[in-house]
């Protein structure tokens, strides 16, 4: 089990390089990602984007790639659509977002390629010690309201961010208020009814899924006995499934503002990871989504 954004990165670095794409790569963070990451022989760098624009910043930062290649786009537009074409032609392994609007970006994937059931974004943390391990959670980022249906695919999607990471026996925890049961709180039942799924073998036999189950208990054992909530899952989630993008969005917060948690976040549901970073994503977390993205794209492979 990979338990560290370092052992992340540095397993990524020793499989075979992954291609990837870089779509609308002419700002200064993508190309210093791609860069760092060919670097570390993790990928094989593909910059769709405004070749002179991209030249300017290598040259503005004294990059110079070994072996990537450079494909002329006009727009951003432009640059998006070459980028998730490449990836329907198999040309590349995985695709990552350049400085571009999310709704340009993703329009040009859910145009270009098939969406296998859900797409959901994984955010996964590493908090240096205050949880013993690497925290999966989903879904913070796309799918507002999830009902029944939905948190199955995100749990499924979840699980392919646990295999990349060699969890052998994934613990999922479908966070709520509260454990018990209440028909005024919908995310509590639907939590009822995915930990019955696990019990039946939904998501695989290796996979155990508890809820409704608060956050203490999902994380500590202490908890769990004061409380006498018996669980394999109490202390050990791998998986934190919320019930809605509020929930997630507040949890991935708190982790970086409080605990000052690196992230690395993907999308996944379509043939290839989905590397999403934003413009205020500090170095180390845009190099963990890729490394993620790598991992992921090496297992599919």
């Amino acid at each position: 089990m990979i338990t560290s954004f370092d052992e992340m990165i540095k397993k990524a670095s020793q499989n075979k390089p992954m291609r990837l794409a870089g779509a609308a790569a002419q700002d200064d963070a993508t190309i210093l990602a791609m860069h760092q990451a060919e670097e570390l022989g993790m990928i094989v760098p593909y910059l769709y984007g405004d070749i002179p624009t991209i030249e300017a910043v290598m040259k503005e930062h004294n990059i110079t790639f070994k072996n990537a290649t450079f494909v002329q786009a006009d727009t951003m537009e432009e640059g998006c659509a070459k980028a998730v074409q490449a990836v329907a032609n198999g040309e590349v392994d995985f695709i990552m977002k350049g400085l571009v609007d999310t709704n340009i970006f993703l329009k040009a994937c859910l145009k270009g390629l098939p969406v296998n059931g859900l797409l959901s974004h994984i955010m996964t943390l590493d908090t240096h010690g205050a949880y013993h391990k690497l925290l999966i959670t989903s879904d913070g980022g796309m799918v507002l309201y999830p009902d029944l249906e939905q948190k199955k695919g995100i749990i499924k999607n979840a699980l392919q961010v646990a295999a990349a990471l060699e969890i052998e026996h994934p613990n999922v925890s479908c966070l709520c208020a509260k454990e018990k049961v209440n028909p005024k709180m919908p995310s509590t039942v639907d939590a009822a009814e995915l930990k019955k799924l696990g019990q039946e073998g939904f998501f695989g036999e290796n996979v155990t899924v508890e809820g409704p189950i608060a956050f203490d208990l999902a994380t500590t054992k202490e908890a769990a006995v004061i409380k006498k909530f018996d669980s394999t899952v109490c202390g050990e989630t791998d998986v934190f499934i919320v019930p809605n993008i509020e929930a997630g969005n507040i949890m991935g917060k708190i982790f970086d503002v409080i605990y000052h948690a690196t992230a690395a976040g993907v999308v996944v549901g379509c043939p290839v990871p989905i590397v999403m970073s934003s413009r205020g994503d500090s170095d180390a977390s845009k190099m963990a989504s890729i490394a993620m993205g790598s991992l992921m794209a090496n297992l599919n492979k």
